[in-house]
């Protein structure tokens, strides 16, 4: 016979005005924990009550009810309540919803209040970071979150922060798979691939310290703390559009810049704006970078300043400033820690005496046009400025015969006095050219591209000699006998150990060049045949032919030619200027010599390899010059972006090379005028636009287009 299931039943709930309920004795709870009493009142004012207190009937001696009633669960509730009617917001009879317990229960009003407590499961740090995320969504503010619950504002943000990780490793929080601490730390980053990246790289390993997930995801940004972020100013960097990575759970020194590429760029614009003012006082040349290497002014003659003497009101001021700072450390002498203030006054002090004594120097006119300065950043970002800096190149020759006074026959010598100069400022190495020089003549080609312009020759030249074994014999030999026999003699254009230079700079299209395919090509060959083990090597070279043999070494010997232009340095490593003529005249030779030309090598003058890369006088004298002089006349006008578009399009077959791809005969250098076969290009053609639409006589003169490309060829 199956058993009967015995019903239970809940106890019944009512309203029961406040002033009739006591608080139990046997309620459990005696500490303090939680939310505080007060903020519990404000909530129920705010909310009403959410949850009812749980009472028991209270009788007298007889088992009689009184009319009174205990709250043995509830307790908190009912102080917050009774805190209420203190503060007259709640009537003293007001209802209170009630569950009510039977006064004869077994079960004794202890057990009552202690597994209410137990019982009540808190509530996951998720869902309440969701939930605050959800009340945002619905249009509250962050100040209104923070009042509805009593919390700082801040602590609000670092709750929706919270909620805006990846949902995929907001789910493995909640299966417990990771700390509290590690989803704080993953807060840094707003990059949800980037969060997941790291966490799939850290969670099988034993390194999963929070420390360890902030530097992972920020090792590509720069710390405001940073010496470029300090001299720029996060506000400026952030003016610019970039953005700031800040961490709310712990100290982070202002945060990460997360563009460096934008940070480096404001930097050198702040660095270029600087040197440029210091060239107004009249220097030669300024060079600035971020920081110089150890010894960078070595070999150079420093100029000795005059510094001028303080004011009557300066020097008040100072003694003034040190009277304060003497007075403050004997007042406070005997304090363990300073006070903030006063702390902040010192430090305001010390900078304006320092001021006072890093005052700069005052240079003789007469030696500025040949010195120069010095501009890098301080460990703390300040600007550091260097002046009076001579090079050996710039000293003035001294004459001995030569009399300060000699007069010629126009007057007194006028030698003694600079003529006006503008100077050479540099910005990481690099040359600066002014913005406002465009239409001031013909410069000389900045050196990177120069540099690229030589890495196109060194490759074509390195595919020519490897085509030419005869040449590379000629040219390994001309190397050993000359550093047998002519010591010291010059490296040249053969490092002949062979060891593979390398490009320090290089276009972007080298890679893609017909000479850099050809010269991988002839590598992927010898290197599939090439035995790995010394000894079989040996037997292989000695088995070969003397024609393959011959290849093998034309091979080998062009990955060591070096045709690149750099920056003489006389004074530490690197070349000097006769060892860069020396190397420059023999890759002139041996380009002669292998019949190099670097048209049919693919060289096409583009808007990315030279013309937008060179002042619009430049791209005018390259249109003259491989189109003519009237293609020239009728793209003058453009703004400079067109007229290299243009030009590109004039030169795409015209065989105009810029000078340092030039290869000119030394015996018909002085014969050999540039442009001089490009003269019948005057009637390339051209697109409408560039063209006069009211002369016919000229429209009918570039008709023939095709006929017209073969005469400027």
């Amino acid at each position: 016979m199956a058993t009967a299931i015995q019903k239970i039943t809940l106890s019944s709930a009512r309203d029961i005005p406040f002033n009739k309920l006591v608080l139990s004795q046997s309620n459990v709870r005696r500490v303090k924990a939680g939310v505080s009493i007060e903020e519990l009142a404000e909530s129920i004012a705010r909310r009403g009550l959410i949850q009812s207190l749980h009472v028991r009937p209270v009788l007298d001696a007889d088992g009689a009810e009184t009319g009174m009633f205990e709250v043995p669960a509830g307790g908190r509730r009912y102080r917050a309540l009774e805190l209420l009617v203190k503060q007259k917001r709640l009537a003293k009879t007001a209802p209170v919803p009630c569950v009510v317990g039977d006064a004869n229960s077994d079960i004794l009003v202890d057990e009552v209040s202690l597994v209410e407590n137990m019982e009540r499961a808190p509530l996951h740090p998720l869902d309440q970071f969701r939930a605050f995320q959800a009340m945002r969504d619905k249009g509250m503010t962050e100040e209104a979150i923070a009042a509805a619950f009593f919390v700082g504002v801040n602590i609000v943000k670092q709750r929706l922060r919270l909620a805006s990780v990846s949902p995929v490793l907001l789910e493995i929080y909640a299966d417990d798979g990771m700390t509290l601490e590690q989803l704080m730390a993953f807060t840094v980053s707003s990059d949800h691939a980037r969060q997941e990246q790291v966490w799939d790289a850290i969670k099988d390993g034993w390194q999963k310290e929070p420390y360890h997930i902030r530097r992972l995801l920020t090792e590509t940004t720069v710390r405001a703390s940073d010496r470029r972020a300090v001299f720029v100013g996060v506000e400026a960097y952030e003016a610019a559009g970039g953005i700031v990575l800040r961490d709310l759970f712990q100290s982070d020194d202002g945060g990460w810049l997360q563009d460096p590429a934008l940070l480096d760029s404001l930097v050198a614009e702040k660095l270029k704006a600087a040197a440029d003012e210091i060239a107004g006082e009249g220097w030669k040349w300024v060079e600035a970078a971020l920081s110089f290497p150890y010894g960078h002014e070595h070999g150079l003659r420093q100029l000795v300043g005059t510094t001028v003497d303080l004011t009557e009101e300066e020097r008040a001021t100072c003694e003034a400033l040190r009277d304060e700072y003497d007075r403050l450390e004997a007042e406070y002498a005997e304090a363990d820690e300073l006070p903030d203030e006063i702390d902040a006054r010192l430090g305001e002090i010390e900078q304006a005496l320092d001021a006072f004594e890093q005052r700069p120097a005052i240079y003789d006119p007469a030696d500025m046009p040949i010195a120069g300065v010095f501009v890098s950043l301080d460990a703390d970002g300040s600007l550091s400025v260097d002046r009076g800096y001579v090079r050996p190149e710039d000293e003035q020759p001294v004459d001995p015969e030569r009399d300060d006074t000699t007069e010629t026959d126009g007057g007194p010598d006028q030698s003694a006095t600079p003529a006006v100069q503008r100077a050479v400022v540099t910005v990481g190495g690099q040359a600066v050219e002014p913005e406002d020089d465009e239409e001031d003549g013909v410069k000389p080609l900045p050196e990177r591209l120069v540099i690229e312009l030589t890495a196109h020759r060194t490759l074509a030249l390195r595919n020519a000699v490897a085509e030419h074994p005869d040449v590379a014999m000629t040219m390994l030999l001309h190397k050993l006998v000359s550093d047998t026999f002519r010591r010291p003699a010059p490296t040249g254009c053969l490092e002949a150990s062979v060891r593979h230079v390398f490009f320090s700079a290089q276009p972007e299209e080298l890679k893609d060049s017909a000479a850099a395919h050809e010269i991988a090509e002839r590598h992927g060959r010898w290197g599939d045949h090439v035995p790995a083990d010394d000894q079989a090597l040996w037997d292989w070279l000695t088995d070969l032919d003397s024609s393959t043999r011959l290849d093998l070494l034309a091979h080998c010997i062009s990955f060591g030619v070096n045709a690149l232009f750099e920056r003489p340095n006389p004074y530490g490593s690197g070349v000097s200027q006769h060892g860069l003529d020396v190397r420059l005249s023999q890759a002139d030779r041996l380009a002669r010599a292998t019949g190099l030309d670097m048209v049919a090598a693919g060289w096409r003058p583009t808007v990315g390899n030279y013309l937008g890369r060179v002042t619009k006088p430049r791209i005018l004298e390259a249109v003259r010059e491989g189109a003519g002089e009237r293609a020239a006349q009728l793209i003058d006008h453009l703004k400079k972006g067109d007229m290299a578009k243009e030009a590109e399009r004039l030169l795409a077959d015209s065989g105009w090379l810029p000078e340092p791809l030039r290869l000119v005969d030394p015996s018909d250098r002085q014969s050999i005028e540039p442009g001089a076969e490009a003269d019948a290009a005057d009637e390339a053609a051209l697109p409408d636009f560039l063209s006069d639409d009211g002369d016919d006589e000229e429209t009918d003169e570039i008709e023939d287009e095709d006929a017209l490309t073969i005469a400027a060829e």
